[in-house]
């Protein structure tokens, strides 16, 4: 999976999963530099890729152009070459997004993912023409972000253009969790640029894009359990697309209650509390109700996760049916080796494109029921 850590030097491919990780927060509400350390630490021990700062997960819209810039600077400092750093750098106009890479590259980031034009809904020529300028005047190899939640969406002819003409950007990361978006785009790029990649950022859908030809994912719920996100992505190389769909289905369950809570991304800040870190508050205002819910919140994401020995049961209990698995998921046991990193399970029996086919009719079909 390895790519150069060092932008200055030529990159390879972006696979496997980035992390976008949360910025924990002090009692003022502040970046807690050493916890953020620590949890930095704690990710590349359990297996992730590769980390992916101020994103969506890390909330940058909610912290100052000087404190992602500083977010960055301690991630890198602290990850020391160990995984690439995919540095989020979307700002508000294209002359800041410059700025930014510019930033980043100097301090040593792999390469840049930036998010479509938000708040101006903007047409696809004008997508195209704000990409272009970046990637013309970019040091840094650029990662597009299409989250059409909350941006101007980026359809399959605009990318396929953008990948032919702008050699800086690389991949795309896409968050729509659209698998027919996801396959177009791969047909009409990769036979012309194979280097590029392509990740996908909706947890609920990560093995099916997976088996479409996806490298990857940035996935919220890898900050959480990234043992979980690793071993699914271990099996899906290997060709073991049934134990990789049981894995699915219990990620999604996670995925959906913390997705779910209050405000995102507070579900996924408690997850990582629970997990041991002390992560804050997050900087969105929340109601008393909204307290409440997240509150409760924790007892069952908790027995969730200690359902699988990834933490201790809460005293109040839990549901029976919910009872420590020993990190098994299905027939499929996940297991940690020595480094912290999730154990090679053994190479399969390569599946014929019949077992594919239904693989992924099967999966997309229990994605669609309510859950």
């Amino acid at each position: 999976m390895q790519l150069s850590t060092n932008p200055k030097s030529s990159s390879q491919k972006l696979r496997g999963i980035l992390t976008p990780n949360i910025v924990p927060l002090d009692n003022q509400g502040r970046i807690h530099e050493s916890e953020l350390r620590r949890y930095v630490d704690w990710l590349i021990a359990h297996g992730v890729h590769g980390l992916y700062p101020n994103g969506s997960t890390g909330e940058f819209l909610r912290f100052t152009a000087d404190e992602r810039r500083e977010i960055m600077r301690i991630i890198l400092d602290q990850v020391r070459g160990r995984v690439p750093v995919l540095a989020g750098a979307a700002e508000a106009n294209t002359r800041e997004t410059i700025r930014a890479c510019e930033t980043y590259y100097d301090m040593g980031a792999t390469a840049v993912a930036i998010v479509s034009p938000f708040y101006y809904k903007l047409s696809p020529r004008a997508v195209y023409a704000y990409f272009k300028e970046i990637a013309d005047n970019t040091p840094i190899d650029v990662t597009l972000y299409n989250i059409p939640l909350f941006a101007s969406p980026i359809d399959v002819p605009t990318v396929e253009r953008l990948a032919f003409d702008c050699p800086k950007i690389v991949g795309i990361k896409d968050s729509s969790g659209d698998l027919p978006h996801m396959a177009r785009m791969i047909q009409a790029i990769r036979p012309h640029r194979p280097d590029f990649s392509f990740l996908t950022g909706w947890d609920a859908s990560l093995v099916p894009m997976l088996l479409m030809g996806c490298d990857g994912g940035t996935n919220a719920s890898s900050g959480v359990v990234p043992e979980i996100t690793r071993k699914l992505f271990d099996l899906c190389e290997l060709g073991q697309y049934h134990q990789a769909r049981e894995i699915q289905f219990e990620l999604i369950t996670l995925f959906d209650a913390m997705i779910g809570a209050a405000e995102f991304p507070d579900g996924f800040r408690l997850g990582v509390r629970l997990r041991g870190f002390e992560t804050g508050a997050g900087r969105q205002p929340l109601t008393a109700e909204q307290q409440t819910e997240l509150s409760k919140l924790a007892d069952t994401l908790q027995c969730l996760l200690a359902r699988h020995g990834l933490t201790n049961a809460p005293h109040s209990g839990c549901d029976p049916k919910m009872a420590p698995a020993a990190l098994t998921f299905g027939s499929t046991p996940l297991t940690s080796s020595p480094s912290g990193k999730a154990d090679t399970p053994p190479v399969p029996t390569p599946l014929t494109e019949d077992q594919l086919t239904q693989i992924v009719q099967t999966v997309l079909t229990e994605l669609g029921r309510p859950r």
